[in-house]
Order: structure tokens, then sequence, then C-alpha cells
């Protein structure tokens, strides 16, 4: 099959997912695992999906300095300058933006996808064509596109986008909102124009680079600066003296929710963003007792709804427990309420506080 070489695409992998604790932490993130233990991980499967329609060498990896090693191994066919380091955390805009500005000079008749790595994707041929489908408006028209997931429940962890109805797949955007508290997230669900918002943007480099010229006028010119250098040897040099000068803002609120000419496409494939223990409990197939289990061996007896996963094939007996996460880890065992895995994040917290920053 021929390859597009004007798709590009933008894999964010920097992100730590602390709510995977105590198998995800800072030094070894959750896009690194093999979270559903497929023989793949995260990072591998996201990539593998995209190189369907996007050349290999057009695939940038946008991470963590200290995460370089890690994408380097576990994606053998990218080089070394497709991997765009930040040398701080500062949300997605910067990134974004900095990436865009490499691509542009690269080849400015590029069309991209900016992607989360870390998220389940089931029916990836629906997923190629619905990229497609936006690659081909992109194209045609300056607009900045998004993939919406239909809502199957009022959740509070994502964003929504309010589409304007309509009879055509893609549809204006009305607004992007924040995180809503649960009875607006069942208003949104009542009205039926709501999506949510998968963090899956496609755009042409130049429509993208021209929004930020026009919203973020600062961090464009801070970005500008380095055009000269970009994609030579003396890239790093300039990023590492300026990166940390970039405003700490999301692409959704610096560009998205400011832009008039913004559409979305609704998703035909199933979507889980992976974002907690119960969302990866949902995603694996369990066994008689709904347990969900990834490398461990089980005897279990009144116990169900558990999600179980440990390093190595170890045996793990457990009687009358229901509905609780139980993950062993090198030198952690958790042992948690599935439904206070929000909270997580806060326990990993307190044993830092009182172990030391080693364990998380």
């Amino acid at each position: 099959m021929n390859m597009n070489t004007n798709y590009y695409a933008i894999l964010m992998a920097g992100g730590v997912g602390s709510r995977f604790w105590p198998v995800s932490t800072s030094s070894f993130p959750k896009q690194f695992h093999d979270m559903l233990g497929t023989g793949e991980t995260l990072i591998q499967k996201t990539f593998n999906r995209l190189t369907k329609l996007i050349p290999k060498e057009n695939i940038f990896i946008l991470t963590n300095e200290k995460y370089n090693d890690l994408v380097l191994e576990q994606l053998p066919d990218v080089a070394q300058k497709q991997v765009v380091l930040e040398p701080a955390m500062r949300n997605t805009a910067p990134c974004i933006l900095y990436a865009s500005l490499k691509i542009q000079k690269e080849n400015p008749n590029a069309v991209m996808v900016v992607a989360p790595s870390d998220h389940w994707i089931e029916d990836e041929d629906a997923f190629i064509n619905d990229l497609q489908t936006c690659f081909r408006k992109c194209e045609k028209e300056n607009v900045l596109m998004t993939l919406g997931i239909q809502p199957t429940f009022p959740n509070t962890g994502y964003g929504y986008i309010n589409f304007e109805k309509s009879e055509k797949p893609i549809k204006k955007v009305h607004q992007f909102t924040e995180k809503p508290n649960y009875e607006t997230a069942k208003q949104f669900l009542e009205s039926g124009n709501f999506l949510w918002n998968a963090g899956i943007f496609i755009w042409s480099v130049n429509t993208i680079i021209t929004a930020f010229q026009n919203f973020q006028p600062k961090l464009y010119d801070l970005f500008d600066e380095g055009m000269t250098v970009y994609n030579t040897d003396f890239e790093d040099d300039f990023i590492r003296d300026n990166y940390s000068r970039a405003e700490n803002i999301s692409i959704d609120y610096a560009i998205m929710e400011r832009a008039s000419q913004v559409y979305v496409l609704l998703a035909t494939f199933d979507w889980n963003d992976l974002g907690t223990w119960g969302s990866l409990y949902d995603k694996l197939q369990k066994n008689e007792g709904e347990n969900a289990v990834i490398n461990a061996r089980t005897v279990l007896q009144d116990a169900s709804g558990n999600m179980i996963r440990t390093t190595g094939k170890k045996v793990v007996v457990i009687d009358g427990l229901n509905e609780y996460i139980v993950v062993d880890n090198d030198d952690v065992l958790l042992i948690y309420p599935k439904t206070k895995e929000q909270d997580i994040k806060q326990v990993l917290q307190k044993v830092k506080n009182t172990f030391g920053e080693q364990y998380g």
C-alpha cells in the first residue's frame, strides 16, 4: 500500500499515569507497560495502529527527556530524530506547537493527527477509516478537527464536546466543556449532542500554526525563534534554554476553546482512555467470578469483581474479597477498593511522603 507522505502523527507519551500505581511510576509510566496482557505495550499498540495509515518515519513521539531510552527500546522502527523531548513538564499546547513547527519545516504540506499513546481502541480499521475522513477534510479546508466518542454513561472524568446537530457525520463544534459534575454529565447525555473528548486532534500543520499565531502569539513567538535550528544539531540547546519559559497550558484551553472553525467526527470505534484500574477491568476478559486477571495464577473462592495483576506468574489465593484492586509489583502490594480508585493518586503521595520518592 502506498502511504501518503504528507500524513504525520504526534504520539503524546509524556504522562505518568499515577492512577495506575504501583505498576505505573514516574520512572516507568503506563504507556510503556503491557497493561492488557496482549504481548504489546500501550505505546507499541498505538504506534502499530497508526502505521496502517501513516509512514513510520512520519510518526513523532512527544515525551519527557527521561523516557527517551524507553521509547527507542520499545519502538525499534523509530529514529532518534522522531523522538521530541520535553526538558520540562508544560502541558499539551507547548509541545504540540514545538512538534508542529518541526513538521512544518520538514513538510509544509503536512496533515497530522495528535493522539495519546495509552488509549485502548478495539476496532482498528474503524479508527483508521475515521482518521482518513478527518485527514481528507483537513487537506481541503482550514479546519481543526477532533474525534468525539459517543458517551455510554455520565462520566465525570472526561471533558465533553458540544456539537451543533446536523445530518452530516462531521459536525461543527459549538463548544468544549471541562470535566462536569455528575448532574451536569447526566444533562449532557440526555440532550444528545455531547460527546466525550478523547484528546485526538487532526489538522493541517499550517492551520494549527496559524491558530497559535492568532490565539497564543506569545507562545508562538517563543518557539518561532528556534525555527532556524529545528531538525538540526543545534535544536537541543535552543529547547533546553527556552522550553521552560513556555506557559503551562493545554491545547484545549489554548486553541480548541477559542477557534471558530472546529469540527468533530463521531467515532465509529469503541474507545477507552485506560485512565484507572477500573477502566482496565472493564476492558479485560473476566473469569467465571467476574474477576479480571493479568499475569497471576489464581485460586479464588467467594471472590468477584476483582482486578488482579502481579509481576511474573505469582500464585494468588483470595477468599472473601469482592470489587477490589489487587496489584502486586516488585516492592509494592496494593489492595484497594475499586470504588475508591480515584484516590490512588493521594495514596501514592502518602507512600512517597512516608517511605521515599522511589516508590512513585
